[in-house]
């Protein structure tokens, strides 16, 4: 699961997908980002610049691992409102950032955009990073496909996505995954939060109805590059 082994160059990150769920550690060339962790040993982030977390329920937001994990490594925490007001209590006053749709802040040259969020949620937001060099990654969190997302394709389009496809979000699906690519336009889209033929599923819908995106097939614990 460790990132140790890759150091993303310029242009590069590096990122591992550690439960079944949105839980996603990407490296970028000086940062480490952690979203969503959660039915993960929190011990296993040795070095965390920040955590962000989309929303409340149990598969994106567990307190007491983000409290491992900040107590560890004193990173910054950003969060939507309802789970910000949850680890008022783990976090460090300083160290905790709460965020709703719209919200911008910058992480010592990486830029952080709350999106929106299509989820039965209280206040549920997406993430859209800028890294120091220009990379754009969207984590959707376990978002279904929203209108907003038209506009991120038309403006900010990302060069990677990391899409629901499944397990348990409702009504989540390949297909939804599918209209997600359609709408953001991104070079490589990522299928997670997925059973176990659920990205396979992914792959080949976007093989064939978008063959100009890249598919990235990923396993979780087994660390990746992009590009």
């Amino acid at each position: 699961m460790s990132l140790e082994s890759l150091t993303p160059k310029k242009g590069e990150i590096a990122f591992v997908w550690f439960n079944r769920f949105s839980g996603v550690t990407i490296k970028t060339p000086s940062k480490i980002l952690v979203f969503d962790p959660a039915d993960v040993d929190p011990g296993t982030f040795k070095k965390v610049d920040a955590i962000l977390i989309t929303h409340e329920h149990y598969d994106h937001l567990d307190t007491s691992i983000v409290r491992g994990i900040h107590e560890r490594t004193r990173c910054l925490v950003i969060a939507d409102s309802t789970s910000a007001r949850m680890l008022r209590s783990v976090v460090s006053p300083d160290k905790l950032r709460e965020v709703q749709v719209g919200s911008e802040l910058e992480i010592d040259g990486v830029a952080v955009r709350a999106e929106s969020f299509n989820h039965p949620a209280a206040t549920p937001v997406s993430f859209l990073v800028t890294t120091e060099d220009g990379i754009k990654i969207y984590h959707t969190g376990d978002s279904l496909p929203f209108p907003e997302m038209k506009r991120i394709g038309e403006q900010s389009p990302p060069d990677i996505v990391f899409c629901t496809v499944g397990i348990p979000a409702p009504k989540a699906s390949p297909e939804t995954g599918l209209e997600i690519v359609r709408m953001v336009k991104p070079k490589v889209a990522v299928p997670y939060h997925a059973p176990k033929d659920g990205s396979t599923r992914f792959a080949e819908l976007l093989s064939k109805e978008v063959p100009e995106v890249r598919c990235m097939v990923i396993k979780p614990g087994e660390p990746y590059k992009y590009p």
